[in-house]
């Protein structure tokens, strides 16, 4: 499977902690786009999709949601619930994303610009597609 829970570097004293995110050295790629997700509801979920060669890092900066991975053989679940461990998750993974708590506030650092022509939005099509 092509994902990694990738520990992140806090620096801290009495006036705070803080993490700090790099192109090609805490990040595994060169960061081109930058978004969050918030205010989702706990029996919303979102994703179900695949990025044919975006590259992802997800970090959990408030709350805490539950990842879905699979990549056409096998499934995982994943809990994301502390803002200094980001979730890499490389291309042609399928993610769904639930269980969000209340107040959920997602950051996701993304190799590439948005591009719809890039996602893969039926789980049969993401499917015939890794067997190829």
């Amino acid at each position: 499977m092509n994902y990694q829970l990738l520990p992140l570097e806090v620096h801290g004293d009495k006036r705070g902690k803080l993490v700090s995110l790099e192109s090609e050295k805490n990040i595994p790629f060169e960061i081109r786009r930058v978004y969050y997700i918030f205010d989702t509801l706990p029996e919303e979920s979102r994703g179900q999709h695949a990025h044919r060669t975006l590259e992802q890092l997800v970090v959990a900066i408030d709350g805490s949601c539950q990842f879905v991975l699979d990549d056409g053989k096998e499934r995982t679940e994943i809990w994301l619930n502390r803002p200094d461990v980001g979730l890499y998750i490389g291309k042609n993974m399928w993610r769904e994303m639930k269980h969000f708590s209340y107040g959920c506030k997602l950051m996701i650092l993304a190799s590439d610009y948005y591009d719809e022509k890039e996602y893969i939005r039926d789980y049969n099509v993401f499917l015939k597609e890794q067997v190829q």
